[in-house]
C-alpha cells in the first residue's frame, strides 16, 4: 500500500471526503492519505491472500474481508483500512457516519512498501492492538519472499517469526488453518536482488 498526504482536515471533512471516494483513504492528525496499492504485485499478492483463505475457511464458519473493509481501532477514531482481514465467527459491524465498520478482526494482514512499512510496523501495529479481538497480524514484503508473523500470547506479549522461502508453511492461529509463502506469492515476479554496498575503504 502506498500513503499519499493531502491537506489539513477536520474530521468531519474526512469522513465526507471518504464516504465519496472509491479509494481508501485514511485519517491520521489532520492529513488524509490515500492507501492504494501502487503496484502490480502488491494486487497480485492482495489477490492472493482472498483467494487462498476464502478457499482454505469457505467451509469453516469463517470470513475474509478485502482491503476496503473499514476496522474500527478505538485508540485511532474514527476507522482505518488493512490489505485484509479475517475472523472465524459472527462478523460484528457498527456504524460510522452511516458506514460499516468491522469491530472484531482477528487477523489483519498488510502487504508492505517502502512508503508505509515503518508505519505499519510501528504506529498502525500499536493502535491495532487496541482492537480487542485482534489475535494474529501479518506483514508481506512485495521485493522478495518475506512474511513477519506476529501472534498475541496469554499475557498480551507478541510473538514474531520470519518467513523467508516461498516452501515455508505458517499456521495461522487464530484461523486454524495453514498457508504456504508459495500460495501467497503465486505468479509474483520479483525483482533482482539489489547489490550490496561497497566495502568500506580505510583513509589511511
Amino acid at each position: 500500500m502506498s500513503a499519499q498526504p493531502k491537506l489539513k482536515y477536520t474530521l468531519a471533512e474526512y469522513l465526507e471526503l471518504d464516504a465519496a471516494s472509491e479509494a481508501r483513504l485514511e485519517y491520521w492528525d489532520g492529513e488524509v492519505f490515500d492507501m492504494a496499492g501502487g503496484s502490480e504485485t502488491h494486487y497480485e499478492i492482495e489477490g492472493n491472500l482472498l483467494a487462498t483463505l476464502k478457499a482454505k475457511l469457505r467451509a469453516r464458519g469463517c470470513r475474509v474481508f478485502p482491503g476496503n473493509t473499514r476496522l474500527k481501532v478505538p485508540s485511532l477514531p474514527p476507522y482505518h483500512y488493512s490489505d485484509c482481514a479475517a475472523l472465524c465467527g459472527e462478523a460484528h459491524f457498527e456504524q460510522v457516519e452511516g458506514a460499516a465498520v468491522l469491530t472484531n478482526p482477528a487477523l489483519i494482514i498488510e502487504v508492505l512498501s517502502k512508503s508505509t512499512e515503518g508505519y505499519d510496523r510501528g504506529d498502525k501495529f500499536t493502535h491495532y492492538k487496541s482492537i480487542p479481538n485482534f489475535q494474529e497480524y501479518l506483514l508481506v514484503a512485495q521485493h522478495r519472499p518475506h512474511v513477519t508473523h506476529l501472534v498475541k500470547q496469554h499475557d498480551s506479549s507478541w510473538l514474531q517469526r520470519e518467513y523467508n522461502e516461498l516452501d515455508a508453511v505458517l499456521r495461522l492461529e487464530s484461523l486454524g488453518c495453514e498457508m504456504s509463502l508459495r500460495e501467497i506469492y503465486e505468479a509474483v515476479t520479483f525483482p533482482p536482488p539489489e547489490p550490496p554496498p561497497p566495502p568500506m575503504r580505510s583513509l589511511r
